[in-house]
């Protein structure tokens, strides 16, 4: 597993093997990965990735969000509460000598709270699949105002997910047995709330 593009392109990953299915460790695949990070770039949606501040919920790895530091983003936030997970995401995050730009959270995705900090305009979303835990994360992302406002979400199933109330699709692929969809945050979706709650 390695960095496929930018600053670090070519960087190799600490090994996870086949994974780790007991701790849900199920790592994209390099060339998943390319394919997501050319369809941010190249998509009529714009490019998110310069200066961005990234999410990378179930981080497992952390390969997303250090490929999107590679490619331009400004600081990754990652989020996964399996202890496996955070022992390789720390490797990786050495390898990319990336200490000063990340930040490591050892929290439950689907319970976020609430965001003290500025919001985030990309948020990477790769749950085990088919348990509802995409919805359930996106929808405690939505409530704790860590979505910012024109945010993209990039969120990998197995399946096609279900709407998320406040997201709108902008694209969706394919690649193998993993369904990438793209999905957009309104930016009048907190004035839209505030005139529904009068």
């Amino acid at each position: 597993m390695r960095i496929v593009g930018g600053t670090l392109r070519g960087l190799k990953l600490a090994e996870v093997g086949a994974g780790d299915p007991a701790a849900h460790l199920r790592p994209t695949t390099d060339r998943v990965r390319e394919s997501i990070f050319n369809l941010l770039i190249n998509g009529t949606h714009g490019n998110p990735i310069p200066g961005a501040r990234v999410l990378d919920l179930f981080a497992g790895t952390g390969a997303l969000g250090l490929e999107a530091l590679s490619r331009g983003a400004a600081r990754v936030a990652f989020v996964d509460d399996g202890v496996a997970a955070r022992a390789l995401l720390r490797a990786n995050i050495d390898k990319a000598r990336a200490m000063g730009v990340t930040d490591v959270w050892r929290r439950d995705a689907t319970r976020l709270g609430e965001n003290r900090g500025a919001p985030y305009g990309l948020v990477f979303l790769d749950p085990p699949y088919g348990q509802g835990l995409g919805e359930r994360a996106l929808e405690s992302a939505l409530a704790g105002g860590w979505i910012a406002p024109g945010g993209v979400v990039v969120w990998e199933e197995s399946a096609p997910p279900g709407p998320v109330a406040g997201l709108e699709q902008i694209d969706q692929r394919k690649y193998g047995d993993t369904i990438v969809t793209l999905l957009r945050r309104g930016h009048d979706q907190a004035a839209r709330s505030s005139l529904v709650d009068r």
